[in-house]
């Protein structure tokens, strides 16, 4: 089936590992991301939150302070209140943040509102609290105004000053002078005008898109300082993709080794199996987990073990069992021809060479027996399945079994015509003519032969029963081996090699049924049962 394909397994573990890599790689971006953005507000607000910090602190008095955040809150066009700081809770890293004279944001997603928290240097008893809803340009122009308000009280000193507060901004602060600029001369006009002007300037490297402030410096006309640039915020750069796809490609390598290990050990275990084959040792199995190729791979290996280690010890049984019954008639026609040599009657002679003719259709029949026996556990023989008509087969056994003067009753059970039945007719003639002659053999009177479709299980079965002595039950298993004969009789008063009963095995092998024998209910001797699958295919009806 399908879903019992380890390729089907292996195409389908690989999808559901691809989508399961780019979700926890979406994921993990947002993580990232959401930890960058707020790190990317924070850095941006340190450097006005701690000139602001300074700037409040310089006022004299708490009235004075309040009027100087009064200023500022118009100046922004931001609401900023001035709190106790006891009535704003803090986390520790938030406290840490208002100690070194960082700034703290909170951003709030559903209402789209920032929160700039800012604490003051001489006043740890309040906390200034800034709502931003959205930072205009113009709000940005304006920022410079406090940074030269931080300065005004160092005239003459600013740039050494700037670059003392260099270290709380994330972005560039520097004079520099007009000309060193690429402004146009509107940008220009304005800047002489004492106005701010925002540039934005796109570049095709990884810091992207930046925004600059300039601000006219007052007293010195030909100076400006300049705030930036500020890279925006970029959701995806160069070092968060490569190492998200490094990482994905590193978990998509583990889940393909993990889909890919438990086929290469079973691979491992089948090479392995066949190497110790390949020594000799046929005795290894592998163990068969699931239903997918692999374990079909293995069943397959302990099938092949089973028959290979059984044609071998089949191979030394039939060699010692040959030997055995070659030597026998051998002997005879060996014997038969001495006596001839030293005998001169003609009829004593006649009946030598009437003996010797027996042991070599002895032979005959032996060598016949051993060529179908060994064609039949070799592998599976050309088999020509055809519809036939039960009754036909039976009764010509029965014909044939009664044209040879045996002397004992046989009797064939009736039987439709209508019983077809799909098989090889040559190898099921062959079966129940081994089974009659078997039971010839044995029986004191009578041989019972029958045939049909059970009802129960739909197989297709040929019955032979004897009123002999039987077989008794510890023995039932081994005269279906090769040679095995319970007699233990080697003379041609028994008739048979002990090959017939191995070649009706091998039959009902290769025809998908089984053999079974046990005690006649009605004649009390052995009788023998084959089943058959009736019909290899279900026909479709037309």
């Amino acid at each position: 089936m399908l879903k019992q394909s380890i390729f089907f397994r292996i195409y389908a573990g690989l999808v559901i590992l691809v989508v399961l890599v780019a979700i926890f790689g979406y994921l993990l971006v947002q993580i990232i991301n959401y930890q960058r953005v707020q790190e990317y507000r924070e850095s941006l607000s340190d450097g006005i939150a701690f000139i602001i910090s300074e700037d409040v602190s310089r006022q004299q008095t708490q009235q004075q302070k309040i009027d100087w955040i009064s200023d500022a809150s118009d100046l922004l066009e931001l609401p900023i209140y001035y709190l106790e700081a006891n009535k704003v809770e803090l986390s520790r890293t938030e406290k840490k943040r208002i100690e070194e004279q960082k700034a703290v944001v909170r951003y709030d997603a559903n209402k789209n509102i920032a929160y700039l928290i800012i604490g003051i240097r001489d006043d740890p008893g309040h906390l200034l609290y800034v709502q931003i809803d959205n930072l205009t340009e113009q709000q940005m122009k304006v920022l410079p105004i406090f940074i030269w308000d931080y300065l005004v009280y160092y005239p003459g000193q600013e740039a050494e000053y700037i670059e003392r507060i260099q270290e709380h901004f994330y972005y560039g602060l520097k004079v520099q002078k007009i000309e060193s600029l690429e402004l146009d001369s509107e940008q220009i006009g304005r800047l002489r005008s004492d106005q701010s002007v925002i540039l934005y300037r796109d570049s095709a490297t990884i810091r992207g898109t930046t925004i600059s402030i300039v601000s006219p410096m007052p007293n010195s006309p030909g100076e400006v300082l300049v705030m930036g640039p500020v890279p925006m915020f970029n959701w995806m750069p160069f070092q968060l993709a490569a190492g998200i796809t490094l990482l994905s490609m590193f978990l998509l390598s583990l889940g393909v080794y993990g889909l890919i290990v438990p086929m290469q050990r079973k691979l491992k275990q089948v090479n392995d199996a066949l190497n110790t084959m390949k020594s000799g040792d046929m005795s290894l199995r592998l163990s068969v987990e699931g239903h997918d190729e692999l374990s079909s791979l293995a069943s397959s290996y302990n099938s092949m073990s089973d028959h290979i280690q059984r044609l071998i010890e089949a191979q030394r049984e039939l060699m010692r069992a040959v030997s055995h019954e070659l030597r026998t008639p051998v002997a005879r026609i060996r014997f038969g021809m001495e006596m001839m040599a030293d005998e001169e009657e003609y009829t004593y002679r006649l009946h030598q060479v009437e003996l010797i003719d027996k042991d070599i259709e002895a032979l005959n029949n032996l060598i016949d027996e051993i060529m179908t026996y060994a064609k039949l556990e070799q592998g599976m023989p050309s088999l020509n399945f055809e519809d036939i008509i039960l009754v036909d087969v039976l009764e010509q056994v029965a014909t044939e079994t009664e044209a040879l003067k045996t002397k004992k009753k046989i009797e064939l059970l009736p039987l439709s015509s209508d019983v077809i039945v799909e098989v090889e007719r040559r190898y099921l003639h062959r079966v129940v003519q081994n089974l009659v002659g078997n039971a010839i053999r044995y029986c004191d009177n009578q041989v019972t032969i029958s045939g049909g479709i059970d009802p129960n299980t739909g197989k297709a079965f040929v019955c032979v029963e004897d009123d002999g002595p039987g077989i008794p039950e510890e023995d039932r298993t081994r005269i279906f081996e090769a040679f095995a004969r319970l007699d233990d009789s080697r003379t041609r008063a028994s008739g048979g090699y002990g090959l017939g009963l191995s070649i009706v095995s091998r039959i009902a092998f290769w025809f998908g049924g089984t053999i079974e024998v046990d005690q006649s209910p009605t004649l009390g001797g052995a009788r023998f049962i084959m089943y058959w699958p009736a019909t290899r295919f279900k026909k479709k009806k037309v």
